[in-house]
């Protein structure tokens, strides 16, 4: 639970998103604030299911709000603490410290930019009429110093977000990163991700180019993959940049430019 604190869900109803967002925290009703971010609206042109959103805020733990309210019967065993030599007791050091080690702790949690993402696309995919859980975090920095967001989505029945040949997710990731740099006032990117398929997709590239690379090397001629984009692509020319036999080309025109696979030249 120190993951996060703060979880968007998007539900026919405030019952089903409450009810989901606590099974997805492992938490019960009085462990957590409830917030109606949009009490249910039609999807576009007033089609589709009534879809309610609603934001779980994890409460404090009861054992930091402990430590603030022990030191109040300080003052009055004071004089006794004093007769018994218990005088560093009255002074603990721990109880100022408590808040601002609280601060420092809910930082990263309530981070605003990433507040701002899960906000966005839990938007987007409301309006899309999508049932779904967000959730969003920092990723690799890149060379110019930027972070990278990774937006996990999560759901059921959402094949229908990442289309043929992820051509429909990396437009939703496009229009929600062009959304949070508005708001933001700055250039974000974001890589969202739907039920892990990134990662999946990445594995299945990874093995289809070591496959073709073996048989370049076994008979010498070049392999030509299919249209893929450019994210994918560079997946396959990183997974056989070291490799001793063959290289790799991106050739032909967007959207129907591909990676080749040729042998080295002795």
């Amino acid at each position: 639970m120190n993951q996060r604190t703060t979880l968007e869900i998007i539900a026919p109803t405030v019952e089903e998103a409450i009810a989901q967002g606590l099974s997805e925290l492992g938490l019960t009703a009085d462990a957590v604030s409830v917030e109606v971010l949009d009490a249910g609206t039609k999807g576009f042109f007033g089609l589709g299911k009534t879809q309610v959103r609603v934001r779980l805020t994890v409460n404090p733990p009861m054992g930091a709000e402990a430590m603030e309210i022990q030191p109040e019967p300080d003052p009055v065993s004071k004089p006794k603490a004093e007769r018994v030599e218990r005088k560093p007791k009255p002074a603990p050091s721990p109880v100022p410290s408590s808040p601002v080690s609280r601060d420092v702790e809910s930082k990263p949690e309530h981070d605003a930019l990433l507040d701002r993402t899960e906000s966005v696309v839990s938007k987007m995919l409301h309006l899309l009429n999508l049932q779904a859980q967000v959730s969003a975090h920092y990723g690799s920095t890149e060379r110019d110093g930027r972070h990278n967001i990774h937006v996990d989505i999560r759901g059921n029945d959402l094949s229908v977000l990442i289309g043929r040949r992820s051509e429909t997710l990396s437009a939703f990731q496009y229009i929600a990163s062009l959304i949070v740099g508005k708001e933001e006032q700055q250039f974000v990117q974001l890589t969202v991700d739907v039920e892990g398929y990134r990662d999946r997709r990445e594995k299945q590239l990874i093995q289809m180019a070591m496959r073709m690379a073996d048989q370049v090397t076994k008979n010498g001629r070049r392999q030509t993959l299919e249209p893929m984009p450019s994210a994918e692509r560079r997946i396959i020319h990183i997974a056989l940049r070291e490799h001793p036999a063959v290289k790799t080309e991106s050739t032909g025109e967007e959207p129907y430019r591909k990676v080749m696979i040729l042998p080295k030249e002795d």
